[in-house]
Parts: C-alpha cells; sequence; structure tokens
C-alpha cells in the first residue's frame, strides 16, 4: 500500500487502472493505455492494478466495477472513470491535469 502511495504522490500525473483478468472491457483497455503511453512517454505513468488480488486498494477507492481508471496528480484523485474510453479522451484528461 505505501508503495502505492509513493507512486501516486508525483508532479506528473498517474492513471490507475484498475482491471481483473475475467473482464472484457479490461483486455480490451489494455492496449488503448499502451497507445496512450507510446504517445505521452514520460509525461504519465499508467499502472494497472488487479483488483481480486488488491481488494483492500480497490476498496480503498471504491472500485465496484472494472475496468475504472483513476487520475493522480500529486497523490490528490483529479479524474475518475468507469468503462473503456478512446484513447484521445483519455489523451485529453493526462493532459488538462
Amino acid at each position: 500500500m505505501s508503495k502505492f502511495s509513493e507512486i501516486i504522490n508525483q508532479d506528473q500525473p498517474v492513471l490507475v487502472d484498475f482491471f481483473a483478468d475475467w473482464c472484457g472491457p479490461c483486455k480490451m483497455l489494455s492496449p488503448i493505455l499502451k497507445q496512450v503511453k507510446d504517445t505521452l512517454g514520460e509525461d504519465v505513468t499508467i499502472i494497472k492494478i488487479d483488483v481480486d488480488k488488491n481488494q483492500a486498494l480497490a476498496s480503498k477507492y471504491q472500485v465496484r466495477g472494472v475496468p475504472t481508471m483513476l487520475l493522480f496528480k500529486n497523490g490528490k484523485q483529479v479524474w475518475r472513470q468507469s468503462g473503456v474510453l478512446k484513447k484521445e479522451e483519455i489523451i485529453n484528461v493526462i493532459t488538462k491535469a
């Protein structure tokens, strides 16, 4: 848990993807997030959290459905969205942060 706090307490935006292996939409989101990372490079950190293996973390952020993405900046949650979004939509949110 403390490692997670370290990761989200960065100056640059940190996108957290709460996912599950059994989730179809999560599998669709994965290549989209890779494209986002390829586009933004060092301007964003993207981490994936498996809700089945990290139930305490999922519960702390009240993640009830997957995929759910949370965007953090300096440790504060600045955006949250459930479901699959287009690459452009995700990039817009990150660049605004």
